[in-house]
């Protein structure tokens, strides 16, 4: 199985300090779609794993939170691709759960999800540290893009083997390229 797993908001859609709270709010980022789409046909498999603490702060509600999924998949739809799996951390940062990244616990339910053991090479699509540690924990291939709080990151230290890419998009045309 190809499975990649990205990362939602800054990676698939536009990023916001005050949270994406609604569906007005969830504006795909420019090819990132498409990006969905052309890995689907060439035979991937898409997971996201997206912290969603919005939720604990009462920002949005579940209910909301599911509106802007079925959203994501129906215009991911749209371009003729899917996305598989999609799981969430609703936790705080004060919460103390295991899945909230850069902790592993929503890498290890994908896994589980898939019977994997691991995630060992699987590439992990994020913006921040904590989207790339949180996969690296499991063996994932760390992808930094520079959408959202990519070029934040980039100021800082990043994980070994980090390979940086402009968007989405171009991590889609890196992948194909190179299967």
């Amino acid at each position: 199985m190809k499975l990649i797993v990205l990362d939602r908001d800054g990676v698939i859609n536009e990023d916001s300090d005050a949270y994406v709270k609604n569906l007005d709010e969830w504006i795909p980022i420019p090819g990132s779609l498409q990006a969905i789409a052309s890995l689907c046909k060439a035979g991937w498999t898409v997971a996201v794993a997206t912290n969603q603490s919005g939720l604990a702060r009462g920002m949005f509600d579940a209910s909301m939170l599911d509106d802007m999924h079925f959203k994501m998949q129906q215009l991911v739809m749209e371009q003729g691709g899917r996305i598989d799996l999609i799981m969430h951390c609703p936790h705080g940062p004060d919460d103390g759960c295991d899945c909230r990244k850069p902790l592993p616990g929503l890498f290890h339910k994908i896994a589980e999800h898939f019977h994997l053991p691991d995630l060992k090479d699987v590439p992990v699509v994020g913006d921040s540290h904590r989207d790339l540690h949180a996969g690296m924990l499991l063996g994932g291939a760390p992808y930094l893009v520079r959408t959202g709080k990519g070029m934040r990151t980039l100021e800082g230290a990043l994980p070994p083997g980090t390979q940086v890419f402009d968007d989405l998009a171009a991590v889609a045309e890196h992948l194909l390229r190179a299967s």
